[in-house]
């Protein structure tokens, strides 16, 4: 179990979050491969056994819900125990591909499935999972506020917002607990986007992608293959120089991993959960030993020196051209 001192605030809520979230997009198997439900429970039990309490998952998480039901298998006597994220205003069309859809009938319509799929009569952090261009932020924002004045979420948070106005429009009609944006040691823009409006309006900030889709687990050789239906291949920082360059970067934050003991994946999520305002980050799992690498890295205290090295290799590598 997580010790009590290393749970950190949402918020301005009286909720209390790891500092690494599980997240449970890899236990749709929609973009992941040789997922099974038996690991997949296994994995999300071992999550709450190497003291993480925090899980994130969505409405479009699986063509009808797949990782919404299967935290509820896994984790439905351990509710007290843990914090449930789940997102709404995204769905699958007819085609198969996400549509966003920000209405506010719909985002209730969303939460109340979630609610039924994970068995759970309330929903601890509530997002909008992405801003939708055909509904006005603040009609999206006045569903949440219902749903959150009738007790069935106890939080909101927003996804996927590039703009401050975007925040501000949002959170004049409901207030914002967190925001879910993409960042890592490569991928840093909130950093002079929205990260210093959320930091001063206490606004917690759970990063996706702290692993790069993986990139940044270190575990991928240059000349990795990969999976010929493995969706990563359409993203530019698997590809060509972008790849090459990555694999450099690694090289240069290996040493200072291996000289602690510890793997780049734990160097890089601890990087990313010990920057200022970033309260909890999402970390992806489809198998036990995954989830208890990651959940090491809220142990680890970088030294002045470590820093300063992991800033160089940055600063070396230089900005990346990730979607």
């Amino acid at each position: 179990m997580v010790s009590p001192s290393h749970l950190r605030r949402l918020g301005r809520t009286d909720i209390h979050v790891s500092p690494v979230a599980m997240g449970t997009w890899p236990l749709a198997g929609i973009s992941s491969i040789n997922v099974t439900d038996e690991a997949s429970i296994a994995t999300l039990q071992a999550a709450v056994d190497a003291g993480i309490n925090f899980f994130d998952t969505a409405y479009v998480y699986g063509y009808t819900g797949e990782s919404e039901r299967l935290m509820a298998r896994a984790l439905g006597r351990r509710r007290k125990e843990i914090v449930i994220a789940s997102k709404g205003g995204l769905e699958w069309g007819p085609d198969k591909k996400q549509v966003r859809n920000g209405r506010p009938e719909t985002i209730k319509r969303h939460c109340e499935e979630s609610l039924k799929r994970l068995g759970t009569d309330v929903i601890d952090l509530y997002y909008l999972h992405a801003p939708d261009v055909n509904t006005p932020l603040a009609e999206s924002a006045g569903a949440f506020r219902e749903l959150l004045d009738a007790g069935k979420i106890r939080a909101v948070g927003v996804s996927n917002f590039e703009q401050v106005t975007q925040f501000e429009e949002f959170s004049a009609v409901c207030p914002i607990s967190a925001d879910q944006p993409p960042y890592n040691m490569l991928q840093r823009e909130i950093e002079t986007t929205t990260l210093p409006w959320c930091r001063a309006n206490g606004v917690s900030v759970m990063p996706y992608w702290p692993l790069m889709k993986g990139l940044l687990a270190g575990k991928l050789p240059r000349n990795h293959q990969f999976d010929p239906n493995d969706k990563r291949l359409t993203y530019p920082l698997f590809q060509g120089e972008e790849w090459q360059k990555n694999q450099d970067f690694l090289d240069s934050i290996r040493p200072i991993a291996e000289e602690s003991g510890k793997t780049v994946a734990q160097l890089a999520i601890a990087w990313v959960i010990q920057r200022p305002g970033i309260t909890s980050a999402l970390c992806g799992a489809k198998r036990p030993e995954q989830i208890r690498e990651t959940a090491v890295a809220m142990d680890w205290t970088f030294t002045p020196d470590q820093l300063a090295r992991i800033d160089h290799a940055i600063t070396e590598r230089g900005p990346v051209k990730a979607r």
